[in-house]
């Protein structure tokens, strides 16, 4: 090897006029002098740096999935549990004003839960009851936050109305008179100021067939409901299966905020009585039946006997 020669592994050689061993002289284990770029706050800055742009790449990856996750829920929400919807016209004033957004509660019916009187619900149509109303024509976007929920539909044709009477009742209503239901006045006071509850329209008695109920408007002489289409396939009826649930809070605009609880006319002593009667029919129906068989064969013993003798 040629003088002066060295490996690149070796020590650098000493150089005339400086101590041996100089070169690189530094506490630590530093050879070259200078301290790992991470031991200094040029380093310090630079390892910052770099993890902040990590953590920003970070964060913009995980974005498209957290957008996912939150559509997804959205969807579900709607789907199972709450939905919006918009008021299109004034059948439900003063209660609900045109332009109100409501939320559906469509958890229950999955439990099997059915309408009961007095609940405000929406419902699919029917049969017929918005022929020749306009439909709306949405753009992409609100078409989008349609499916999601996170706006009320534009096309979906479904209604609003209060829920009267349910299947097994008996529902009335003659000119000048309240409405009846098993034959106890309703007192309606979400009824419109200067609307009477049917005169426009009187309708009954009869009684609503099971799985279906008799729906009215608060607006009485501005709403097609049921004692409009008496004619239809349902006879103005609503199946309960057409029923997407029930409506229980105004949630636009925030000053028309409110629950939509059910009025207290519909818990009035009396107004079930006709289920109640029913309901308890049915068991004494089948105590009659479960009798029978002891009774016919204590007759045939007490026969027996009468004979032996």
């Amino acid at each position: 090897m040629a003088v002066g020669a060295r490996s690149g592994h070796e020590q650098p050689e000493d150089r005339p006029g400086e101590p041996a061993g100089s070169l690189g002289a530094v506490t630590g284990d530093h050879p070259t002098g200078q301290p790992p770029a991470g031991d200094s706050p040029e380093g310090e800055r630079a390892d910052g740096d770099g993890a902040q742009r990590r953590n920003q790449r970070s964060f913009w990856k995980e974005l498209p999935l957290l957008i996912g996750i939150a559509l997804i829920l959205a969807l579900l929400i709607k789907t199972f549990l709450v939905q919006a919807f918009s008021i299109p016209s004034d059948s439900m004033q003063n209660t609900l004003q045109r332009g109100d957004r409501v939320l559906v509660d469509k958890l229950t019916p999955w439990f099997g839960s059915e309408p009961e009187r007095g609940e405000v619900v929406v419902f699919h149509d029917p049969g017929g009851w918005l022929d020749g109303e306009p439909t709306p024509d949405p753009n992409a976007l609100q078409k989008f936050l349609s499916f999601i929920g996170l706006m009320p539909s534009a096309e979906e044709k479904d209604l609003i109305k209060r829920t009267i009477a349910v299947g097994g009742d008996t529902v009335e209503c003659r000119k000048g008179g309240p409405v009846k239901v098993n034959g106890k006045a309703l007192d309606e006071p979400y009824i419109f100021p200067g609307d009477t509850p049917c005169d426009d329209q009187p309708f009954g008695p009869f009684k609503v067939p099971e799985d279906k109920i008799w729906v009215m408007g608060d607006h009485r002489q501005n709403s097609r409901d049921s004692r409009y289409h008496m004619e239809d396939v349902n006879g103005g009826f609503v199946p309960v299966d057409e029923v997407v649930g029930r409506a229980v809070v105004i949630a636009w605009p925030i000053d028309r905020w409110a629950t939509l609880s059910v009025p207290a006319t519909y818990d009035q002593p009396g107004l079930n009585a006709a289920a109640s009667v029913a309901v308890s029919a049915a068991p004494l129906a089948m105590g009659a039946l479960g009798a029978l068989p002891i009774v016919l064969w204590r007759r045939k013993r007490l026969t027996a006997g009468d004979t032996a003798r």
